[in-house]
């Protein structure tokens, strides 16, 4: 790799130090764009979970596929190692050596269906690690190629057989929202992802279909899906793959109704804050609102805190982050939190006002208001079984004092 230097000389140098070398010039690996032009060759990076995934090409390509199989990577991995963090990467580098070996050929996504990447590369177990030890073998690697390898579905084995057939359909949404300090809502937006747990024999053929597909947007499939039927129709054809998989990604925007208001009141004078939260419904979905919760971060001035709440529990953590764990809000009351700030010495007024958090979790609705008209299944040796849920989360759901 070649970069050109202050002097004008152009020196031998690793892609990768560039790019450090511009995380160390903007402090932060998440204030980079997303695709980068260094002098010889095109970046893509995706951050999860304080990991980067940095991808690079020497000829311009589309950039949204090369993040998308960036991310496919992160997401594998995740769904391999039960998590994502720098210990696991390192305790199991084997298996990630593994794993991109096969998505990745030649430069070229291969086999990239996580499904089909277990029957080549076992996840990691504890048996697998003392046998590992015991015998020396570090590798996960099949001595056998998948059954999909020959097949015209290379995401589904061509002699799947379970004794009972069952497909279950999840709608999952996250909505993220912003609340100005008046209370008025000044955004608000739903993330949603349709979820498939198929156990069907043969090669089965579903059709999947919407009461409302028109307010959907920014929809992304799996691979699966035929794309001209969608065009046409709005209807999801697709033969499935084996197990749980995400069918279809999608945005909803510019939602009017949230669940939950939270108002805060801050205070201050003469060194100290004094604050108080107070927590409702605001639009009853028709479901229980579950595992609600309120956490904001105390501003770097304050000394000292001394907060209580009249329902639910109360916390600082070592990071000065205040969590406040509501549950379920009670019929006969609503939840409020209140108490004291200390600033320190010399600073009178609160300048820097915190932004509130809120999480909760609604099951059996979708508040985007998606719903799903029907699923047809063909090509099936027994009357299948069908079952559909819908549950929504809280996002990035912000509420600015």
């Amino acid at each position: 790799m070649l970069e050109k230097q202050l002097t004008g000389h152009w020196v031998d140098r690793s892609i990768c130090a560039w790019f450090w070398d511009q995380i160390l010039a903007q402090g932060d690996s998440l204030k980079l764009v997303p695709v980068i032009a260094s002098p010889t060759h095109y970046l893509f990076q995706v951050v999860r979970e304080g990991i980067t995934f940095l991808a690079c090409t020497q000829v311009e390509m589309p950039p949204l596929m090369a993040i998308e199989v960036v991310t496919m990577v992160a997401d594998v991995l995740t769904d391999y190692l039960d998590g994502l963090n720098e210990d696991l990467i390192k305790d199991n580098f084997v298996i990630v050596y593994e794993l991109l070996d096969e998505m990745i050929d030649n430069g070229f996504p291969l086999t990239t269906e996580p499904n089909i990447l277990r029957e080549m590369i076992a996840p990691p177990n504890i048996v697998s690690k003392v046998l590992s030890v015991v015998t020396g073998n570090s590798s996960n690697m099949s001595n056998t190629l998948p059954g999909a390898t020959a097949s015209c579905v290379p995401w589904r084995k061509t002699d799947l057989k379970h004794a009972s057939n069952e497909v279950y359909v999840d709608l999952v949404e996250e909505m993220d929202a912003t609340i100005n300090r008046d209370g008025n809502l000044v955004k608000c937006e739903i993330y949603g992802e349709v979820q498939v747990n198929s156990h069907l024999s043969g090669l089965p053929d579903l059709t999947l279909s919407f009461a409302n597909p028109s307010i959907l947007n920014d929809v992304r499939f799996h691979p699966c899906v035929r794309i001209r039927p969608w065009e046409s129709s709005q209807i999801l054809s697709f033969v499935p793959p084996d197990g749980l998989f995400k069918l279809v990604n999608y945005r909803v925007k510019k939602i009017k109704n949230i669940p939950i208001y939270v108002k805060p009141q801050l205070t201050s004078d003469s060194g100290t804050c004094r604050i108080s939260v107070l927590v409702g419904i605001r639009n009853d979905p028709g479901k229980s609102i579950d595992l609600i919760t309120v956490q904001f971060r105390l501003p770097p001035c304050v000394t000292s805190s001394d907060l209580s709440s009249n329902h639910g529990s109360v916390n600082i953590l070592a990071d000065k982050t205040c969590l406040w764990s509501i549950g379920r809000i009670p019929n006969d009351k609503a939840p409020s939190m209140s108490g004291t700030l200390v600033l320190e010495t010399g600073m009178e007024r609160l300048h820097v006002f915190p932004t509130f958090q809120v999480g909760f979790k609604i099951m059996g609705i979708a508040l985007s208001g998606l719903k799903i008209d029907k699923l047809d299944l063909k090509n099936l040796p027994s009357r299948p079984y069908k079952g559909f849920r819908a549950l929504t989360r809280g996002g990035e759901y912000q509420v600015r004092s």
